[in-house]
């Protein structure tokens, strides 16, 4: 999943604070390919990633995220810290011979925080809260709704997207999953995809950043295939204002994936960057800490036209400890 569009919420919330703030193979696995060359000496095991849906299945993640944004302007330092807990789904319409599946979007619930130095923490929890607090009022009209109709073939790449809820971010097709190998590979093997962000200039108007995730097996442990994720910025930067605004997507971690369900049982990507002169001076300081985690729900199946409530372990979900500085 090339950032689950949770990261929606990811985005909304370093808009949010900025704001505050400025202003090794098994041999035995059956699954795995054991080519020979000519001398007998067996090649390494090569596995085959590809995402596999049916038709109805609806597909759910319970989501954490954590955040700390520390600003430093004219000798004037500001925290913000945010953390949510959710569970976003996709509910799958329609699978094609190929493998390419098209579902909805949909988040499901969130319990959210978000603390700004020498200011009251503001709370909400959709499950508990009757209203949402001004800041997340546009976040709480978005629960239960299906946001987005994507859909993804079996490698990870978006083949059609269309927002069924507000306005589609720039990058949005940048952010539904990871890419998975065109052929088999083996343990140590890396692949990579190019993407683009969209990013504010001063003035007005846009520009396009390029950005490049690379993934490498590191592990298959039976059905499971542990994947090194990083996204790189390719576009040189020389102005700290646009390097703030891409701070978040320049991430690292790591995911697992099922090789046999076809599709990510967790993963946890974190970034820990900063950037001097964000402000327009050289004396401004912003430093971005964030971690990010997903893990798939047992029981993440409903039958076609049906939709399920959040299980159980997700609806009783704690809420997380943001991140601390060091």
């Amino acid at each position: 999943m090339k950032r689950s569009l949770i990261f929606t919420l990811t985005g909304w919330f370093c808009a949010a604070i900025l704001a505050s703030a400025a202003a090794a193979a098994d041999p035995n696995e059956p699954n795995a390919a054991k080519p020979s060359d000519a001398s007998g000496a067996k090649s390494p095991a090569k596995f085959t990633l590809r995402y596999k849906f049916q038709p109805g299945e609806t597909v759910r993640w319970k989501v954490v995220h954590q955040a700390q944004v520390e600003t430093t302007v004219s000798g004037t330092t500001q925290t913000a810290e945010a953390d949510t807990v959710s569970v976003t789904a996709w509910r799958v319409k329609q699978v094609a011979p190929d493998g390419a599946a098209t579902f909805e979007y949909v988040l499901e619930s969130v319990d959210m925080r978000q603390k700004v130095s020498g200011r009251m923490e503001t709370r909400y929890n959709s499950q508990t809260d009757k209203k949402a607090p001004l800041v997340f009022e546009g976040v709480a009209q978005t629960i239960g709704v299906p946001l987005t109709l994507v859909t993804l073939d079996a490698k990870g790449k978006v083949l059609k997207l269309q927002s069924l809820f507000g306005k589609q971010s720039a990058d949005s097709e940048a952010q539904f999953a990871v890419r998975l190998p065109d052929k088999p590979v083996a343990i140590g093997e890396s692949w990579s995809a190019p993407g683009e962000i969209e990013v504010s200039v001063q003035g007005g108007g846009a520009t396009r950043i390029k950005i490049l995730e690379s993934c490498t097996l590191k592990e298959v442990q039976g059905d499971v295939a542990t994947i090194h994720v990083a996204t790189q910025i390719l576009t040189p930067i020389h102005d700290p204002s646009i390097e703030a605004q891409v701070v978040q997507r320049e991430s690292s971690g790591t995911i697992r994936f099922d090789l046999k369900a076809g599709r990510i049982l967790a993963r946890k990507i974190e970034v820990d960057k900063r950037v001097v002169g964000f402000a327009g001076n050289g004396a401004s300081v912003l430093g971005y800490r964030t971690q990010f985690t997903s893990e798939l729900l047992a029981g993440d199946s409903s039958p076609a036209g049906k939709t399920e409530p959040a299980p159980a372990e997700a609806q009783s979900a704690k809420r997380p400890v943001p991140p601390k500085a060091q």
